[in-house]
């Protein structure tokens, strides 16, 4: 080897010890790492990151979750609502036939039945006929209002007259024309009645019992 050969080995040599620590593994950089490696602040970035992810995630679920809990909800009353509410139109032709039930008694003369038995027998078989038809139209949730003495209610009566009475207070319903009928918590049929005027006002928050419970 000559003398060149000999000072370009040394000056390689030397650049070589330069790049690595004592131990013989490269140097860290200024921030703790390998050179060329992942830093602690990059590590940090990535953490926080997924941090990030995880709680949109989370979000996303919850929200998820509420939806399909209304949406149970919902479909749940949908499905009571059908149930109870889809005979109305059934519903409301048979009250018709309570009526014509309740006109046959109510032209029969009082005291008519009593002295003629065959015909008392005739009002009793009516009676109980109408009953029954009634207590079946309960099965479906139908039931007849009783508004007589009750505080007029727009969403169960349709007022036809008034009626002067200052003893009673204003809007009470003293007279029943015609039977109204409630299926689950809707008017089937509103009853027409005649309502009081001339009377006190009803007290601030003194509601009456709503026709038919």
């Amino acid at each position: 080897m000559n003398d060149k050969e000999q000072q370009e080995f040394a000056e390689g040599a030397a650049q070589t010890q330069a790049g690595a620590a004592p131990d013989g593994r490269p140097e860290a950089d200024a921030a703790g790492g390998p050179t060329g490696g992942p830093s602690a602040q990059d590590a940090f970035a990535v953490l926080e990151k997924l941090n990030a992810e995880n709680a949109e995630l989370k979000d996303r679920m919850l929200r998820t979750l509420a939806d399909m809990e209304n949406l149970r909800r919902r479909t749940e009353k949908e499905v009571a609502d059908a149930k109870l509410y889809g005979v109305t139109n059934f519903a409301r032709d048979m009250v018709g036939f309570a009526d014509n039930l309740r006109r046959a008694l109510d032209s029969v003369p009082a005291g008519a039945s009593a002295a003629d038995g065959d015909l008392k027998t005739l009002v009793e078989g009516i009676e109980l006929t109408e009953r029954d038809f009634l207590s079946r139209l309960a099965r479906f949730g139908v039931k007849k209002l009783e508004p007589q003495g009750q505080r007029f209610d727009p969403n169960m009566h349709e007022a036809l007259f008034e009626i002067p009475d200052p003893g009673v207070p204003n809007n009470t319903v003293l007279q029943v024309v015609e039977s109204g009928y409630a299926i689950g918590e809707r008017c089937l049929r509103p009853a027409k009645v005649g309502v009081s005027r001339g009377g006190p006002k009803a007290a601030a928050g003194d509601d009456q019992t709503p026709a038919g419970a």
